[in-house]
């Protein structure tokens, strides 16, 4: 399984993208949101986990923006900002959203049951 992590703290996506790794779960990482959408046009990634809050975009702007490149690419959004429900409401219900920091064994639980509803885990 090969995921899509953009978040505009470089530190904390490098870590987070060496311990899921470890767990067996490929990861190609940036923190430009910009980069992410080049990434997404030259290939589909089944999960992408992204920032709620980062500068100039939202993860659900840039959901947007990757989107019809990846019809089928399923979404995890994480923020550090204000709780899960204030997240959920309203939101598409095909996604998940989590709340930093981050508990990496309920990360990979969501990124699983992601890929598993699109049938490629």
């Amino acid at each position: 399984m090969e995921i899509l992590l953009v978040d505009d703290e470089l530190e904390f996506i490098s870590t987070l993208a060496e311990r899921l790794r470890y767990r067996g779960i490929e990861v190609i990482y940036t923190a430009k949101p910009a980069e992410a959408v080049e990434l997404v046009k030259n290939h589909c990634f089944q999960v992408a986990v992204l920032d709620m809050k980062m500068p100039g975009i939202s993860g659900l702007e840039l959901e947007a923006q990757l989107q019809p490149y990846c019809p089928d690419m399923k979404f995890i959004f994480l923020t550090g900002h204000g709780s899960e429900e204030d997240y959920v409401a309203g939101k598409s219900v095909s996604a998940f959203y989590l709340l930093k920091p981050i508990n990496i064994e309920v990360l990979v639980a969501k990124i699983r049951e992601a890929a598993v509803s699109e049938g490629k885990a």
